[in-house]
C-alpha cells in the first residue's frame, strides 16, 4: 500500500506538498530522510524521469513532470504499475490547480491543502485487488496498460544517494585544485617578480645613483 508521498520542486528540492496522515504506527522519519536526500540528487542533468528506488521493506516510487517531482513510498509488494499511476493522477490535479504557481513559492509546503487530494486518491489506491464497478478499480488499472513499466528502472537506495555522494566529493575535490590552482599562480607570480628584482634590482639601483649624481652635478656645477 501506499505509506507516504511528497510532491517537490525539483530545482532545489522544495517540498511543495505532502500527505499529512501516514501511517503513525510506522516509524517512517529515516525514509523522509531518504527522500529530500533523493531529492537533491534529481536536480542533476541525468536524473532519471521515471524511476524505483529500494530501500528496506519499501521501494519509492517518483516521477518527474513540468520540473516537479512526485514521489511515494510503497510496501515492496505493492505493484508499479498502480503505484505510477497514482503518482499520474496527482500530477495531473496538482499541474491544474498549482503549476503556474510553482515557480513563485519560496516556503517549503505552500500547497499544503494539496493534502486533501491526496488522502482521497490513496484511499482510491490502497487495496491493489479493489474490483468496484467502474473503469477506474484497480483490478482494471492493473489490466491496462497504463505506463510501460518494464522501462522505468529500478534502483537502490545505497547505490543512488551513494552515487550523489561521491559526485559531492570530486565537485569538493575539484574545488579544492582550483583553490589550490589559484594559490599557486599567486605564489607564482610574486617568485617572477623577486627573481626579476634580484636579477636587475642591482644593477637599476647602482644606473639610478649614477644617473642622480650626474644631474647634481649638471645643475650644481
Amino acid at each position: 500500500m501506499v505509506k507516504s508521498t511528497i510532491i517537490a520542486r525539483v530545482v532545489d528540492g522544495l517540498p511543495l506538498a505532502a500527505s499529512m496522515d501516514d501511517e503513525e504506527s510506522e516509524n517512517l522519519s529515516d525514509y523522509k530522510n531518504q527522500a529530500k536526500l533523493l531529492f537533491k540528487r534529481l536536480s542533476s542533468a541525468d536524473a532519471e524521469q521515471r524511476c524505483s528506488v529500494e530501500t528496506g521493506p519499501y521501494v519509492f516510487h517518483y516521477l518527474i513532470e513540468f520540473n516537479i517531482c512526485y514521489l511515494t513510498l510503497c510496501d515492496r509488494s505493492y505493484p508499479k504499475k498502480l503505484a505510477f499511476a497514482y503518482l499520474t493522477d496527482l500530477q495531473k490535479e496538482f499541474q491544474q490547480l498549482y503549476g503556474r504557481e510553482v515557480g513563485t513559492v519560496a516556503r517549503p509546503y505552500a500547497f499544503v491543502k494539496f493534502d486533501t487530494f491526496i488522502q482521497k486518491t490513496k484511499k482510491q489506491y490502497k487495496n491493489p485487488s479493489s474490483a468496484g464497478g467502474g473503469p477506474n478499480n484497480n483490478l482494471t488499472k492493473l489490466n491496462e496498460e497504463l505506463h510501460d513499466v518494464h522501462r522505468i528502472m529500478t534502483k537502490n537506495i545505497s547505490d543512488v544517494l551513494g552515487r550523489g555522494e561521491a559526485l559531492d566529493r570530486m565537485q569538493s575535490v575539484s574545488s579544492r585544485l582550483r583553490d589550490e590552482t589559484d594559490k599557486y599562480k599567486k605564489k607564482a607570480r610574486g617568485l617572477n617578480w623577486l627573481a626579476l628584482y634580484h636579477k636587475y634590482g642591482p644593477p637599476a639601483i647602482v644606473g639610478g645613483v649614477i644617473l642622480l649624481v650626474l644631474l647634481l652635478r649638471f645643475y650644481w656645477w
